[in-house]
């Protein structure tokens, strides 16, 4: 089942009109995560992010993911500031226990950009499941994260964050996936 899904997770955007590809790649002490991101103009006035992933950590846990951010400039003439909302695909396989499980989050991003010689950045983004979108066990999702992202060339920035990503399970447990500083680095091409 999780492999049927993750398929239909990476051939779905696929399908969409893209304009530009990168990749993230962030790595912390317990966990590394790779995204393909691809842009797409067939969603409103400003396309939509979208990104293909793939997390693993050192106890061989794995998720794959899909999420989809619009975002952009609120009205006025303040290009510093972006806003996103959106939402993510996750399905997660946990090695210890043997167990698969999901959630369809929404979310939101916000991002402001210090205009210097090498523009600074500070990113903070949220997602939440709540019951009804988490699956296979799952009862919330819920993920954070900040992180400080400098410009090393209009191609390439890197970045300093910190993420937490947990599901809790109706039987009253949780798993928590990731709960690290990390850095990373994204490309464009």
């Amino acid at each position: 089942m999780l492999k049927k899904l993750a398929l239909l997770i990476t051939v779905i955007p696929l399908s969409f009109q893209a304009e530009a590809r990168g990749i993230d790649l962030k790595l912390a002490n317990k966990m590394a995560e790779i995204v393909y991101l691809t842009e797409s103009s067939t969603f409103g006035y400003g396309g939509a992010d979208i990104g293909i992933g793939f997390l693993f950590t050192e106890n061989d846990d794995v998720q794959f993911n899909g999420q989809m951010m619009i975002s952009g400039n609120p009205a006025g003439n303040n290009q510093a500031f972006q806003f996103g909302v959106g939402g993510k695909l996750t399905f997660t396989a946990v090695d210890a226990s043997d167990e698969e499980f999901g959630a369809l989050a929404i979310g939101g991003q916000f991002r402001y950009v210090i205009p210097a010689a090498t523009p600074v950045a500070f990113v903070a983004a949220a997602y939440f499941a709540p019951s009804i979108t988490s699956f296979s066990g799952a009862d919330k999702y819920t993920e954070y994260r900040v992180a400080v992202e400098i410009e090393v060339t209009p191609s390439a920035r890197a970045y300093l964050g910190y993420r937490n990503e947990e599901y809790e399970f109706e039987s009253g447990g949780k798993f928590e996936l990731d709960d690290n500083v990390h850095i990373g680095l994204k490309f464009e091409f």
